[in-house]
């Protein structure tokens, strides 16, 4: 006898085996799930990959480098702000090089970022959070997923500030609370094992000025790292006696 389209089987289970009847039940629906799921870690197609731009310049400066993993298992990108030379690199440029070393490194996984600020100088060095939020937006939306945390180490008091009353509106809030801040590298061995990524030499050094110097972390003692930020008197007395010269020549 030929088998019809209504043919059906059944299983019985005996309830008091303990067997867990899920499995058999629903039987190719958790496979199409885990599949799925899986999927979802693959967002990056070929048109981030840019494989006629040269990105070898940067990648010689090692300011976005793939390193190891933390204790949670997500692959780490080891940011060095320092390294950074914001005055010559374009937003444009630097979104499609981030874009690049996510997808062609880490194309499917959860990873996480190791952002080192150690003596960022901000008119050298950072590229400003109005660009950060632009590239964080413009990643697919699984990438953004897939970062699980942002190590923030050494934020400093005017990091820490901005974060405070700006970041909420000008970052993503899923990026917002995903930001770490780690004050002392001792504290960053908490999630991270040492081996796993490259500490500099000058982020251990300022390290250890902060460790002596707590009541930096406050703002009651200046930051030795930010100094050159805070115009000199000679400097101001300059611009105010040729601003006076000026009158002057023209009176």
């Amino acid at each position: 006898m030929a088998a019809s389209s209504d043919d059906f089987s059944v299983l019985v289970l005996a309830s008091d085996l303990g067997v867990d009847a899920r499995p058999f039940l629903a039987h190719g629906q958790g496979d199409k799930e885990e599949e799925e799921e899986q999927e979802n870690w693959h967002d990056c197609s070929d048109q981030y990959l840019f494989p006629d731009e040269d990105f070898s310049d940067l990648d010689l400066l090692q300011f976005f480098r793939l390193q190891g993993s933390d204790k949670h298992g997500n692959r780490i990108f080891r940011v060095v702000g320092k390294y950074f030379p914001a005055v010559v690199v374009s937003g444009e440029r630097l979104k499609k090089y981030i874009f690049h070393k996510i997808c062609s490194e880490v194309p499917e996984g959860p990873f996480c970022i190791v952002y080192m600020h150690s003596t960022v100088q901000k008119e050298d060095n950072s590229p400003g959070m109005t660009i950060l939020r632009w590239i964080y937006e413009e990643l697919p939306s699984n990438i953004k997923e897939r970062l699980q945390t942002v190590y923030f180490i050494h934020p400093g008091l005017r990091s820490r500030l901005v974060f405070a009353t700006l970041g909420r509106f000008f970052l993503s809030g899923g990026l917002y609370w995903k930001i770490k801040y780690v004050s002392r590298l001792q504290y960053l061995w908490e999630d991270i094992k040492k081996a796993e990524v490259e500490i500099p030499e000058f982020v251990k050094n300022h390290d250890g000025i902060l460790e002596h110097r707590p009541l930096t972390d406050y703002g009651i003692e200046p930051d030795p790292s930010h100094l050159a930020e805070i115009p000199s008197m000679a400097y101001s007395f300059g611009r105010y006696e040729e601003r006076w010269t000026s009158r002057e020549y023209m009176s």
